[in-house]
């Protein structure tokens, strides 16, 4: 008989652990299917917060005027650009020579003068009243006269054929008042020499 209530004895003991065992083991899984049910519904937040963006991201793209695409140009696109510009600048200044010579051949032929830049002429020390030649002293450059039909861009194209870099902006700065639209014939300019 004491070997059965040693037994029963055991039999209860291992009945109750198993039980607290159980009770603990319960324990975990409730809490594990409480952070697995936390988890799926930050899941599915996460989803709506996604799908939401998507549609945000495709809302834009319709309005920028198409998917993908932009309307902007890269560094590619513009040095293209500039050289197409350029290339387009160059045909227009053959064309004009080409009509310059058609229109001196026209006038050899009617007997009447042809229109021609004279080359410039030599370098002389000039004072000009502009700011910046007051400051450094008198600049050195040439003295041209205005003659029918001139316009800055061909009396500066004219110089520059000669080898002297002057741009209209140079001609106006050394020219205080300068009408460029206005040119009066015989009227004496001052052509800044390129600083060397």
């Amino acid at each position: 008989m004491k070997r059965i209530l040693v037994w029963f004895f055991i039999l209860s003991f291992s009945i109750a652990a198993a039980r607290a065992q159980d009770d603990a083991t319960q324990q975990q899984i409730n809490k594990l299917n409480g952070q697995i049910q936390d988890l799926l519904d930050a899941q599915a937040v996460q989803a709506k917060r996604i799908d939401a963006l998507e549609k945000e991201i495709s809302d834009l793209r319709d309005k920028s005027g198409g998917s993908g695409t932009t309307d902007t140009a890269n560094v590619d696109d513009l040095k293209k650009l500039a050289d197409q510009i350029q290339e387009i600048d160059k045909k227009r200044q053959a064309d004009r020579e080409l009509i310059l010579k058609e229109i001196e051949k026209l006038g050899k032929v009617s007997g009447g003068p042809a229109s021609s830049h004279k080359s410039p002429p030599a370098i002389s020390t000039t004072a000009v009243d502009s700011p910046a030649a007051t400051a450094t002293g008198p600049q050195k450059g040439y003295d041209y006269t205005i003659q029918r039909g001139d316009t800055l861009l061909a009396i500066a194209k004219a110089y520059r054929e000669q080898g002297i870099k002057v741009t209209t902006d140079q001609i106006l700065k050394a020219n205080p008042g300068l009408d460029p639209k206005n040119l009066i014939v015989g009227k004496k300019i001052f052509i800044p020499a390129p600083a060397q």
